[in-house]
């Protein structure tokens, strides 16, 4: 399963957009959150690792 971020709680600070080794993470400024290509994500959970309020998860 892909990432999933929990917009109430991402701050878009870019974190996991800069650990995603294969760059399926965005970060959208109209809705102030990161947004995840589903298509893209290969699930290692490297963005889960390094958000600091754990507001994406690997499922």
């Amino acid at each position: 399963m892909p990432a999933k971020v929990n917009k109430e709680e991402c701050t878009a600070c870019g974190t996991c957009v800069e650990e995603c080794p294969v760059e399926a993470i965005i970060i959208d400024e109209d809705k102030g959150c990161a947004v995840v290509d589903e298509e893209e994500c290969v699930d290692c959970g490297a963005c889960e690792e390094a958000c600091p309020i754990q507001a994406i998860k690997v499922e």
